[in-house]
């Protein structure tokens, strides 16, 4: 009998964090899942759920004394971190003592679009960490999965999917005509778990999602499916890079100004990258050395932005 693979989860309460849990228990491998949890979390309803469902569930402080750290990643054989994006710094001492823990894989916390460097500073932040992981020679696999299909919901007059809008990312960056490739948040899990047992995706980098489309295609698409003209919000490369430069200035001043400086530059810089570049495609994730996920499971597929539309549309909010 081949013994179960025992992983071990960061930031398993999260979006995605829920999503890779659910992903590991549907799996046809078996798995050992720990969910590591801040010791003040530790019996949260989240936490208690994940024990209900034969979930260990352990304190570990990312950011205290190594010997603790050691001691919750023993016997793990992968790690797999979806830290909050302001503490992606803390995965630093965790690749550290992973590494002398003897952790066969370590999946850092990127599930996000794929850019070079100096587009994206959160993404340049993610890299830091990846740098550290390879000075460390630690066994890694570096998982991209696009814009999340949530945050395109096209606005329609009759207000059907207002439910359902994202308000930050309700608009159209340039013409509209830029692909980008989507994944639906529910399946990060399914395709996390498909990875991290394949040995052609260590040391590698593999961009996993689902389809490509321009938002102009999904306007075209909710208005197939309502009868109705969508509404869109079109933003100016130039509009959107002066809210970059407005938010670096902010920032500049203060620092510690998380609404009104980082977190508006964080968001304008998505948009630039996947909205204006074009760097969330296939062909720029091949560029950067990614291994594509549909060339690896060409059997595997994921919700669909016509399924998707088509459930908040009846009604549903995706809260998976």
């Amino acid at each position: 009998m081949v013994p179960a693979i025992k992983v071990g989860v960061v930031g398993a309460t999260g979006r995605t964090g829920q999503s890779v849990i659910n992903g590991l228990l549907a799996s046809d491998t078996d798995f050992d899942i720990t969910a590591l949890a801040r010791s003040s979390s530790i019996d949260s309803a989240a936490n208690s759920d994940f024990k209900s469902r034969g979930i260990h569930v352990v304190a570990a402080d990312l950011t205290g004394p190594k010997e603790d750290l050691l001691k919750v990643l023993d016997g793990i054989d992968v790690v797999i971190s979806c830290i909050v994006f302001t503490s992606v710094q803390d995965q630093i001492p965790l690749a550290e003592a992973a590494k002398e823990a003897g952790v066969k894989r370590f999946v850092p916390c990127d599930f996000s679009t794929p850019a070079p460097r100096g587009v994206m500073d959160m993404h340049d932040s993610k890299d830091d960490v990846f740098a550290a992981i390879q000075r460390l020679y630690l066994p890694y696999t570096i998982i991209d999965v696009g814009w999340w299909t949530e945050h395109s919901v096209p606005a329609v007059p009759s207000g059907r999917t207002d439910h359902a809008l994202s308000p930050v990312f309700n608009l159209v960056p340039g013409d509209g005509n830029v692909p980008i490739a989507y994944t639906d948040v529910s399946d990060i899990g399914t395709y996390v778990a498909k990875i991290i047992v394949d040995l052609r995706t260590l040391n590698k980098k593999v961009f996993a999602y689902t389809e490509v489309l321009t938002l102009n295609q999904i306007a075209e698409l909710i208005e197939e499916l309502t009868g109705e003209k969508a509404i869109r919000n079109y933003l100016s490369a130039d509009d959107v890079q002066k809210a970059i430069a407005s938010a670096k200035i902010a920032l500049e001043k203060n620092p510690t100004d998380f609404f009104s400086a980082r977190l508006p530059l964080v968001l304008n810089q998505y948009i630039y990258s996947w909205g204006i570049r074009g760097d969330n495609t296939p062909e720029s994730a091949a560029y950067l050395g990614y291994l594509d996920f549909k060339e690896l499971y060409p059997g595997v597929t994921g919700k669909t932005m016509r399924t998707f539309l088509q459930e908040i549309l009846d009604g549903k909010k995706n809260d998976s």
